[in-house]
Order: structure tokens, then C-alpha cells, then sequence
């Protein structure tokens, strides 16, 4: 299999699994990932997703260029925007994704990971756009996300030389949220994934959509969008529960309803 999908009480594990070739990703890992991302979106069981690169080389080198780049596209595809949407082209998914990056992570896997809600990367991780190297540009946001994410200057360097960064640098600059041995990867991906899980998870997919639709509009547009959204959370079940366990001093039983 292209890509592992599996579950772990409220957590969705997803593995690139080609480690053969650096877990480049060809249409068959798209396609496999696109599914998964719709697993993890319409799963009501799952709270929160993980994603890694199978092996301790590569997270993902990005698209396996032997496979897809020579296709040439029919005209009337341009027009499928939502064929096999992924996260990083557009797929909403507002659950919190978190990105272990055990290596490698370039070209398109650098655009799926700007497209994740916190990274955590293994200490001998390095991070980079290489595309304009083959004459090509970083789709699937690349030319977006990596200039919202990082500075200026940081973010043309990377898209316009195709240079990398390494761990240390993508956390300096705010690229990641930790950088851990590689031995303490998943287990720090799942420490994460278990605090978000703690919380209820309407109100974490909530404060998600907001924070993500936010950096696109009016400040008194989201200041809206919030108020509108807080009125639909109070009356879940779990704005019930939340404040009914503070007063009892116990620990709240979230059900995301």
C-alpha cells in the first residue's frame, strides 16, 4: 500500500509508505491520501490525525516526478477542482492535523506540511522547495502558504533558490513547533494529539475554522463569524458538560455532541 491508515482510540495515524523513494508521492498516494483525509474529516470518532513518512529518511520527498510530471493533462481536467481534493489544495478538513516530520521533507511534502495545524521534526529533518530547480513551481499552495508562515525574506530564499533549512533553522523561524531525536518523534506527536483530545472537540474544530477563515477577511467580518460560531457551541452538549465539570472539580466527559 501507497499510504497506511489506521486508528488509535481518537487519533488517525496516516504513514507515506513508499520509503524506497523517500516516500515521494505518485497519483496512487494522492489518491490514497485525498481518501484518508476524507476518513479523518468525516469520522466522528476521530478527534485529531497524525501524519509521518514511513522509515527514519523522509517524511516526503514530494511528487515522484517519474510518474507524474510527464502525463499531460486532459484540457477539461483543469476545471475538476474538486477530483481527489487533498489538505494542502484546498480539502476542509477542521480537525487539528499534526505533522511528524521524520526526515526529508521537500517539494510537495513541504506544501502538506504547511497545510498541517502543528509539526513536530526529528533532529536530522530538512525542509525545502525544490521545485524551481526543475523548471516547475510548488502547487498546492506552496507559493501561498510559505510566504503567510514564514518571513519574507526566509520565504522567497526558500521558493526562489531551492534551498533547505534544517531542524534547527525551521524552528527558529516558527516552521515547526518542537525538534526531538527521532526516537522521541511519535511519541511527541502523540503527546500533542492526546492535550488537543482532552478538550472538547467541537470547540477545537471550531477555534480551527475560525483561526484558518480569519486570516482571509475583515477583522470585523471574523469578529462575526466568532460570535455567530459561539452561539451555535452553546448549545452542544459539551458546552454543557465543560463549565458542569469545573464546578464539580472533575474532569469534563466530552462527547462532541
Amino acid at each position: 500500500m501507497a499510504l497506511i491508515y489506521e486508528k488509535k482510540g481518537k487519533i488517525a495515524y496516516i504513514t507515506i509508505n513508499r520509503p524506497d523513494v523517500m516516500n515521494a508521492m505518485d497519483p496512487e498516494t494522492y489518491s490514497e491520501l485525498s481518501q484518508a483525509w476524507i476518513d479523518v474529516r468525516d469520522d466522528p470518532d476521530v478527534w485529531c490525525a497524525i501524519i509521518t513518512g514511513a522509515g527514519d529518511r523522509a517524511f516526503s520527498a514530494g511528487a515522484d516526478l517519474r510518474k507524474t510530471i510527464p502525463r499531460e493533462p486532459e484540457k477539461w481536467n483543469f476545471w475538476q477542482t474538486q477530483q481527489e481534493q487533498i489538505l494542502n489544495r484546498g480539502l476542509e478538513v477542521w480537525k487539528p492535523i499534526i505533522a511528524a516530520v521524520n526526515g526529508y521533507c521537500l517539494a510537495g511534502g513541504m506544501t502538506l506540511l504547511l497545510a498541517t495545524d502543528l509539526r513536530v521534526a526529528a533532529d536530522h529533518a530538512k525542509f525545502g522547495l525544490s521545485e524551481v530547480k526543475r523548471g516547475i513551481l510548488p502547487g498546492n499552495g506552496g507559493t501561498q502558504r510559505t510566504i503567510q508562515q514564514l518571513p519574507y525574506p526566509i520565504a522567497m530564499w526558500l521558493l526562489l533558490s531551492g534551498d533547505w533549512l534544517d531542524a534547527s533553522e525551521a524552528h527558529q523561524y516558527g516552521l515547526v513547533n518542537k525538534v526531538v531525536p527521532l526516537g522521541e518523534l511519535i511519541t511527541e506527536a502523540e503527546r500533542m494529539a492526546h492535550v488537543i483530545c482532552e478538550n472538547g472537540p467541537l470547540a477545537v474544530r471550531a477555534i480551527k475554522e475560525l483561526a484558518v477563515r480569519g486570516q482571509y477577511m475583515p477583522v470585523e467580518y471574523g469578529l462575526r463569524l466568532e460570535q455567530a460560531i459561539g452561539q451555535v457551541l452553546r448549545n452542544t452538549d459539551d458546552a454543557r458538560e465543560g463549565p458542569k465539570a469545573f464546578a464539580e472539580k472533575r474532569k469534563p466527559n466530552f462527547t462532541g455532541r
